[in-house]
């Protein structure tokens, strides 16, 4: 209806195609969702060496690899379901980090029996490599698409910004916590941190929103229970 007030609106910083998916999981909570996607993500050319197992680290590798006959170990639910719907067949899931994506690995598989093949997007990984190769494990990390930072808020969310309207903000990573705050920074929207509760899926997100200098400083930080998308949009409950 015309003149109708907007709802509070939820910031979503989730990179496509992954940001209409949690948008519509937020408006079927009955809030508004402001898309800003902080990183911009685009596949490249992938040639799978031989392995004797794939790991996929997020729902976008497992979008931009090409479904082989290896066995896959996913970091979650999420990504193990994305896998079998691109083609893997053999699809293991971890319990939706890291460090549970390489103790799956070390009870699943033997350092003896071959490389790991460890498909990332540029930027990421290498903590997850570091650990299994701590395990005796030799990894291949290679890169399945690359995770550009975007240049600027979208018009929308520079206005629900501006406007006051948004009332909590979605993080999904590390990476893409501080170039969404870099956008709201260069668009001089850091004092609208203060009216914004930050909700992260997991403590290393967190402890990234939380170590954010003045100006910025949230009205709340709340942290999933569980590092996935459902443990974190109940944190946001329905309206």
């Amino acid at each position: 209806m015309p003149g109708l007030i907007p709802g509070p609106g939820i910031l979503v910083t989730r990179p496509e195609p992954g940001a209409a998916e949690t948008a519509s999981r937020v408006a079927a909570l009955g809030w508004r969702p402001v898309l800003a996607p902080a990183l911009v993500l685009a596949p490249r050319p992938f040639a799978a060496p031989p392995a004797q197992a794939l790991l996929l680290t997020s729902r976008a590798a497992a979008r931009a690899v090409p479904a082989t006959g290896l066995p896959v170990l996913a970091v979650g639910e999420a990504t193990a379901a994305e896998a079998r719907a691109h083609g893997f067949v053999n699809v293991a899931a971890g319990s939706g980090d890291a460090a549970a994506l390489a103790d799956l690995a070390a009870s699943r598989l033997d350092p003896a029996a071959g490389p790991l093949l460890l498909a990332v997007g540029e930027g990421y990984g290498q903590a997850l490599a570091v650990a299994l190769r701590a395990r005796g494990f030799r990894v291949l990390r290679r890169l399945a698409y690359a995770a550009r930072p975007a240049t600027a808020l979208p018009p929308a969310a520079h206005a629900a910004l501006s406007a006051g309207e948004v009332v909590a903000a979605l993080f999904f990573s590390p990476r893409s916590a501080r170039c969404a705050i870099s956008l709201v920074r260069a668009a001089g929207l850091a004092a609208t941190a203060a009216q914004m509760q930050a909700l992260a899926i997991s403590p290393r997100v967190a402890e990234t929103l939380r170590e954010m200098p003045a100006p910025l400083a949230w009205r709340a930080v709340r942290v999933a229970q569980r590092p996935e998308q459902d443990s974190l949009l109940e944190l946001l409950g329905p309206r």
